[in-house]
């Protein structure tokens, strides 16, 4: 690499937990949110679950000096709950919303009414164009037994090619947001290899922050410990991903993360942890030549053939959601079809006096009335439940299609890399270079 331009970048992330009337200490949290914000001045502020818009616009107000360009993502019900702050100016903004989100009937999950989706925007960081994302997927409510897996993972595939199809002009990629992933998990996996995307954490060259990584920890006070389990100090589903490109090399120097209550205040900033990412970001002004080629072959190959397993496992747990969703159609369509038979019961047991030429019912008014009511409700419930699922079904194997494409292919294009490459040169990255991640149109 020859002379090259240093740019230094801070980026902030936060579940800020902000359900108005219901989240504790809210009004207070923000203020101290707002007074963090103000202090540190990062570049670019990427904020989750900001579900009142008022408390958007106070925090809009309270930074207006040190990041005076911001977007509010609306979407769903009550809103996405996702913000954006800059110091760098905005030159545009799109809100991708997801197809699955959960069950409008598990209320108290509350996911389906938040509108879940990826939002973006696009900056100019001098002269490069900078894509920054920021998401906020399902939560994982139990892992042992999650019946919102599928959703999850097709909210990742979703995210994955969003992003892919949507940066390939830019210089740099930045995506934030609490991803109810686990590091391992599936839907993790699938993200960060299709997209090439660098997970902070694990690329920093120094950390400060809690005992590997966690952001939902155990001693937060707004945490009943009971929902980690069996996770005893905790989990991490918040990450700050990056990738460079052609044009720009990008490094990350310190990663921190805020560890649980305040310094003088008797709480926390959220119930999840605070993310500060210190990227360092190098124009590259002439591309490394040699054996460049064949070290891109090498790490082509290695991403295509993980890729094909990571696909092809996200596929069979989207198949698992499907057969579910067929499941509960059918469930709601016999439901209904007894409710219907239930209400023409009842008209032939109302007929039953006229056909006998009698005037009187031989039934109670008030029974006869609410088997009417109770039959409509279920014909009402039953109709909109087969809406919703057959709608699940379709979302379903659509991305089952998209995935059963995507894998025929990867190992179309596999087939034609040469078969006697080492296995342990798949996939190095050459010295002072980005893993290669797939172009968008591959």
């Amino acid at each position: 690499m020859a002379d090259s331009n240093t740019i230094r970048l801070r980026v902030f992330s936060l579940n800020c937990w902000g359900i108005r009337y219901l989240s504790k200490h809210c009004r207070e949290r923000y203020a101290m949110i707002g007074e963090l914000l103000s202090r540190e001045e990062h570049d670019i502020v990427l904020l989750q679950e900001v579900w009142s818009e008022k408390d958007f616009l106070c925090l809009k107000r309270k930074l207006s000096s040190t990041h005076p360009h911001s977007h509010y993502f609306k979407s769903g019900v009550i809103g996405s709950g996702m913000a954006t702050f800059s110091r760098h100016r905005i030159h545009d903004a799109f809100l991708y919303r997801y197809s699955l989100n959960g069950y409008p009937y598990m209320a108290h999950h509350g996911d389906w009414f938040g509108g879940k989706a990826v939002g973006m925007v696009i900056l100019n960081i001098g002269r490069l164009a900078a894509h920054v994302y920021v998401t906020h997927l399902h939560a994982e409510y139990c892992r042992e037994k999650d019946s919102y897996l599928p959703h999850r993972v097709v909210q990742a595939w979703e995210l994955q090619q969003f992003i892919r199809h949507t940066s390939s002009g830019a210089d740099l990629v930045i995506l934030a947001g609490d991803l109810n992933l686990h590091p391992q998990d599936l839907g993790n996996r699938l993200l960060r290899t299709y997209t090439g995307l660098r997970d902070s954490y694990t690329e920093t060259a120094k950390f400060d922050g809690c005992e590997d990584g966690i952001t939902l920890i155990a001693d937060n006070p707004f945490i009943n410990p009971k929902e980690l389990c069996p996770f005893e100090k905790g989990i991490r589903i918040d990450y700050i991903l990056y990738k460079g490109s052609g044009r720009v090399s990008i490094q990350c120097e310190s990663l921190s993360t805020t560890k649980g209550s305040v310094p003088d205040h008797p709480f926390p900033y959220s119930d999840h942890e605070a993310l500060s990412a210190d990227l360092q970001l190098q124009t590259l002004t002439q591309q490394a030549g040699g054996d460049e080629t064949r070290g891109e072959q090498d790490c082509a190959a290695g991403k295509l053939a993980e890729l094909v397993d990571i696909v092809t496992e996200a596929r069979t747990e989207v198949k698992v959601g499907l057969y579910c969703a067929e499941r509960m159609r059918y469930t709601a369509a016999r439901t209904g079809v007894m409710g219907m038979a239930l209400l023409l019961l009842e008209l032939a047991i109302a007929a039953v006096p006229w056909l006998a030429l009698r005037a009187d019912q031989p039934f109670p008014r008030a029974s006869f009335y609410l088997l009417g009511v109770l039959c409509f409700a279920i014909l009402i419930t039953t109709f909109l439940l087969y809406i919703f699922y057959t709608m699940e079904v379709k979302a379903l194997q659509g991305a089952e299609d998209q995935m059963r494409l995507a894998v025929g292919s990867l190992q179309e294009r596999l087939r034609g890399f040469p078969l006697a490459q080492p296995l342990n040169r798949l996939c190095r990255p050459l010295d002072g270079q980005d893993p290669c991640p797939l172009e968008p149109e591959e």
